[in-house]
This record gives structure tokens, sequence and C-alpha cells, in this order.
């Protein structure tokens, strides 16, 4: 039996998706939406003043207030299925993160949204959803 789903959720249709599948398929199951903050995407896209005092700590700051609506726009969905979410926001690289937070906090079973990138995007890219699969100590679904 799955007690505990955890749904990694960004602004992508993906994971609306996927939180859509949880809360449909899961009736009776706790469901946890992450939000992760990638720090390397901040690295790739800072201004040459990034390293300006201040740049991070508004930078974060920003990233916060985005995964605070993120999940705030979860919570939304969910209410349209009565169900009450826990949500959470961590730092990290998003694949190990999800993996993580999914050793550290007993959930049986990973419900991730999936870009379904192909050939060299994906190469270029990466998947999350595939790192997440390989490393995951728990069944994963992928929801395209």
């Amino acid at each position: 039996m799955v007690d505990r789903i955890l749904v990694p959720y960004d602004e992508s249709e993906q994971a609306r998706s996927a939180l859509e599948h949880a809360l449909t398929t899961h009736a009776d199951a706790e469901v946890v939406v992450l939000n992760v903050i990638d720090l390397m995407e901040a690295g790739y896209s800072a201004p040459f003043d990034g390293g300006l005092p201040g740049y991070w700590e508004e930078w974060y700051e920003q990233e916060e207030t985005v995964a605070e609506d993120l999940l705030a726009q979860a919570q939304e969905i969910a209410d349209e299925y009565d169900v009450e979410l826990e949500t959470d926001v961590v730092v990290g690289r998003p694949a190990r993160a999800i993996n993580e937070y999914a050793d550290e906090h007993d959930i049986d079973q990973i419900l991730i949204g999936s870009h379904g990138r192909t050939g060299v995007s994906r190469i270029l890219l990466g998947s999350v959803a595939e790192a997440v699969v390989r490393r995951a100590h728990c069944p994963v679904t992928v929801v395209r």
C-alpha cells in the first residue's frame, strides 16, 4: 500500500499532470509536493555583476517567493479534490534533492512529470525524471 507519495513540482504542465495523477489514482495516500530551488541554474543565469554583495540573497528570496507561489497553485489544484497537501522547498540539484528527500521522509512512491525530450536535447539537457528513476529507493511513476 502506498501511504506517502512525493510529487516534485515546478511550473511545467507535466508537473501539474503528475500532481493530478497522484490525486486521482491515490486518493487515500498522503501527497507531498516538493519544489527544488536549483542553485546551478542561478549560476548559469547570473549577470556579470552577480558577484556584487546582496545579489545571491536577493536571487534566493525571489526563488523562495516563486516556490511559495507554485506550492500555493498546487494546493489550489488539490482543493478541487478535497485534499490537503504537505508541501516543502529544498535547495539542490533537482534529481539528487528529490531522491534524498524521498529517503529522508518515508516516501513510498515518487510521481514525477517528464518533458519527454529525446535525441540531442535529452543528451544536452539531461533528464531529471530519468535520474530519479535510476537512483530512487522506491517505485517511481513518470507521467508525460
